[in-house]
């Protein structure tokens, strides 16, 4: 009756007056399901666990036995209540392959993770409140073509941590940065650093008072972004990054969930094995012309009777030896 009587009623429970607008807009309600494949190294590892640590609405799963078999990642997002998957796909233990989803009916984005740097590696100054929900800043080239709006979408979804999440913590204290440059997506995660002009900055490595959770470590400076100019007393805003850093290359976006008919496909993408295998050939074509030089080069000096041990040389009409003998 308890239920029945707040859902009926237009005042909270401590007597202040319900808000309707808020009670009729509806929820975003997002859970992230991070997970690898087998083969991932101790990079891709902790690139996981670093964007585990900055979502809070993410969970983290074992790794998946199966790289052929994807579709079983529909069932660990129902089994878990997730409506976004993120899967690190290992592949020769050197690429890495990041899958973005929302089964059950997709779309699927398939992407190549390249300059993979973690926060540990970097060691910046940055630094946030684990649990504190990030600013989203999208480069305007997202809006330029269909299949960057779907990228853009995949990522706001994936990336964006909603208010009503259970871990999360009511602070906006840094900025996930997605630019489009190459016809790549560069990912940046920077601290908003807020410091009164006129009071000297504390120094590096000391901390604030309180037991707080952080997400990032402070060791070594990271490039502070310029801010505007404040007066005496106002506070000057200014971002200092925080780490890890990545580059995803689109590759296929599916219509459905892990499967169903490719809607796009990067034709300008080469495979690393595809680079791998032309840098083979190239280095076995010089040395088959290396060899093929020194066949001919051996070749002329048997002629030439210039190489011992191959048989005399054969003298014509047109010797010296002949002519003057």
């Amino acid at each position: 009756m308890a239920s029945v009587y707040k859902s009926v009623s237009k005042t909270k429970t401590n007597g202040s007056a319900r808000d309707e607008d808020a009670d009729n807009k509806p929820k975003n309600r997002q859970r992230l399901l991070i997970l690898s494949s087998r083969g991932v190294t101790y990079r891709h590892r902790h690139l996981l666990s670093d964007l585990h640590s900055l979502l809070p609405h993410s969970r983290k799963d074992a790794k998946l036995d199966t790289k052929t078999q994807l579709h079983q990642l529909n069932e660990l997002a129902d089994l878990y209540n997730c409506n976004n998957v993120m899967f690190f796909e290992a592949r020769k233990g050197k690429d890495l392959y990041i899958w973005l989803s929302k089964p059950p009916n997709g779309p699927t984005l398939k992407m190549h993770c390249q300059n993979v740097h973690t926060m540990e590696e970097l060691n910046f100054t940055g630094n946030c409140l684990r649990g504190s929900r990030p600013i989203l800043s999208f480069d305007k080239t997202f809006e330029e073509s269909a299949h960057l709006r779907v990228v853009k979408e995949l990522l706001t979804h994936s990336f964006g941590v909603p208010q009503s999440s259970r871990k999360v913590k009511p602070f906006v204290d840094h900025v996930m940065g997605f630019t489009v440059a190459g016809g790549r997506v560069w990912i940046r995660c920077y601290q908003i650093a807020e410091t009164e002009s006129g009071k000297k900055k504390p120094a590096d490595g000391a901390e604030d008072d309180g037991d707080e959770e952080k997400a990032g470590s402070a060791a070594k400076p990271s490039t502070t972004l310029p801010s505007s100019k404040a007066k005496p007393g106002e506070t000057a805003i200014s971002l200092v990054e925080i780490g890890p850093r990545l580059v995803l290359t689109p590759i296929v976006i599916l219509e459905g969930s892990f499967g169903g008919p490719v809607i796009y496909e990067n034709k300008e993408f080469i495979s690393p094995n595809q680079i791998r295998s032309d840098l083979r050939k190239s280095k076995a074509g010089r040395y088959n012309r290396r060899a093929e030089d020194t066949k001919g080069r051996q070749a002329r000096q048997r002629d030439l009777g210039l190489r011992s041990g191959e048989g005399p040389r054969e003298v014509d009409e047109l010797d010296s030896r002949v002519l003057f003998a």
